[in-house]
This record gives structure tokens, sequence and C-alpha cells, in this order.
């Protein structure tokens, strides 16, 4: 029989605020939040900020896997049956507030509160996707458009009533990192963009919709706007498409 559930749990609730297992804790730039490994005795909630997820080869060799943002977990490896070694390094880019909670409070809660093993189950489930479509991205896609897909990530594209979006401050050393390409390339590519008018940048960098057709139709070709219905466009933004598509190839042909 399934343990009864607290009267009154609110998931909200408990990850908002400190309590038995748990604590507030925050995090300066460039802070480590954890490190690769160490041992894997806690998870975090990542409640305000920005930060990312990276490892390091036997050799050395630095790679950025993941960028995270509010209401997200970290290092939920700790979950596994037997607590091992944390398999990546959590570091902060902005200023961070995060919840804290012990391997075993996470436990319990999973296992007598429903609704919260609800929640954490659709985290991972969208992680799992996320993680998917990454390999997907790095396998097939250009860098140009994982570098764009990385920008909308950021800027949380899909969000009711948003267009444009200001990002967290990014080096272009950490997109190059998790696009697989130099520095000198993704420089390139921004300019690009900007020309384009998809993105603005002085400092911070803020990401317009229109940086989405570089995702949805490929390039140079100019007939896949002609596909947009398949991806539930509307027939302007077909006509938006095609003029993104001929933008692009004009910058193509223009020496730089």
């Amino acid at each position: 029989m399934a343990p009864p559930m607290s009267p009154g749990f609110d998931p909200a609730a408990f990850l908002a605020h400190a309590g038995i297992g748990r604590k507030i804790v925050q995090f300066k730039p460039k802070a480590p939040i954890f490190t690769q490994g160490t041992a894997a005795d806690t998870i975090f909630y990542l409640q305000k900020g920005s930060a990312k997820l990276t490892v390091v080869s036997k050799t050395g060799k630095e790679a950025t896997i993941t960028l995270l943002n509010p209401g997200d977990f970290i290092g939920e490896e700790a979950l596994a049956a037997t607590a091992g070694l944390r398999l990546a390094s959590a570091t902060a880019i902005t200023a961070c507030h995060a919840l804290r909670i012990d391997r075993a409070e996470m436990i319990r809660v999973m296992h007598e509160e429903h609704t919260f093993s609800d929640l954490f189950l659709a985290f991972l489930l969208a992680r799992s996707m996320r993680t998917q479509a990454d390999l997907v991205d790095q396998l097939f896609n250009s860098s140009e458009k994982r570098l764009a897909r990385i920008l909308l990530l950021m800027a949380e594209f899909g969000k009711p009533g948003e267009q444009e979006t200001l990002i967290p401050k990014v080096t272009q050393e950490t997109l190059a990192e998790m696009i697989g390409t130099t520095r000198s390339r993704v420089s390139f590519f921004m300019n690009r963009f900007r020309k384009l008018g998809f993105i603005e940048y002085n400092g911070r960098i803020r990401v317009h919709k229109s940086l989405l057709n570089v995702i949805l139709y490929d390039q140079p070709s100019h007939n896949n706007y002609a596909t947009a219905s398949l991806l539930g466009t509307t027939p302007n933004e077909s006509k938006i498409a095609k003029e993104t598509a001929e933008k692009i190839s004009k910058t193509e042909q223009t020496p730089t």
C-alpha cells in the first residue's frame, strides 16, 4: 500500500523554503555549486539565476554540457541506489539562489508525496528529451543552427506573449564549447545574426523571435518555407521564412 500523502503538501512551497534536510544557499557568479568527482550526497533546486554543467576529461579538456535555469534540479545522480561521485561540475554563471536538499530528505519526500514525485519525474523526462535533442542537434545540424538553438533555449522561447528576451551573460568561449566549434566561428555567426536583425548585443544578448527561422528552415535552400505548415506555422510565417532565407543567402554572397 502506498504511504499516505501529507495533507496540504505544496511542492512549490517545499522548493521555495528551507526546512528539515534542506537549506537555501547563494552563489556568486563563477562560484562552484559542486565539483566533478566529489560525493553526490545532495541535490540542488535552482530558484534564481543561471548556471552551467561542465565535464573535464582525463586529459584535462573541459566541455560545457548544458545551461541551467530557474526551476531546474541539479545533481540528480545523487538519487542513484548507491550514492556515488558527481559526474560533472556545476558552476554559477550569474548570482544564484538554490535550495540544497539532502539525499535522504529528497528520497523521503519522493516516496511520501506523490505530487512531488510526479513533478520530479516530469523534470527528468524533460531533461532526457532535451539530452536526446542535443545529441541529434550535434550529429545532424550545422554549427550555425546549433548556435541559434542554444540562444533560443537560453532565452526560454515558447512562453506565451514573449517576443524577445535578454539571455544570461555568457562568453563566446562557453557557446563554442556547447556547440562544438571555435570561438571565431561563434563570433562570425553572432555578427551575421546581428546583421540580419535576429539578435542585439552590447554586453548582454537580446534574442528576437525571428532567430527561430534559422532553426525551422534550412539554408541556403529557398524551398523549405513551403513545408512550414508541417511545423505548425502560419502562411505569414512562411513568407517571413522565405525572406529570411533570401537575406542569409545575400550575406553569404557578400565578401567579409
